[in-house]
């Protein structure tokens, strides 16, 4: 029992240094810092800037602009998911 307990942490430790070795550095060091899919620093910094661009466009009516505020905010959402990199291996393409 105790066996196969410690298996299992050791896979999950070993999953965890694989993941996010970052954030298992500071876990072990004793000061653990929010795991990688809490991390929105670029996040936020990116929709601020779409927000900048779109508002600049809409008050130069330049649709170009208009339009680079609205991809950067997509962007910016894509950011946001947590899960972006379980979705992005999930299914690969079909070999050629």
């Amino acid at each position: 029992m105790a066996g196969s307990d410690d298996k299992r942490l050791g896979e999950i430790e070993s999953r965890l240094h694989r993941e996010d070795p970052h954030f298992a550095r500071a876990l072990g060091a004793g000061r653990p810092c929010q795991p990688r899919e809490y991390r929105h620093t670029r996040a936020w910094l990116l929709l601020a800037l779409a927000l900048a661009v779109l508002g600049t466009g809409i008050a130069l009516a330049q649709g170009l602009l208009i339009a680079a505020g609205l991809v950067l905010a997509g962007m910016a959402g894509e950011l946001f998911d947590p899960d972006r990199d379980v979705r992005r291996h999930r299914n690969p393409p079909p070999p050629p």
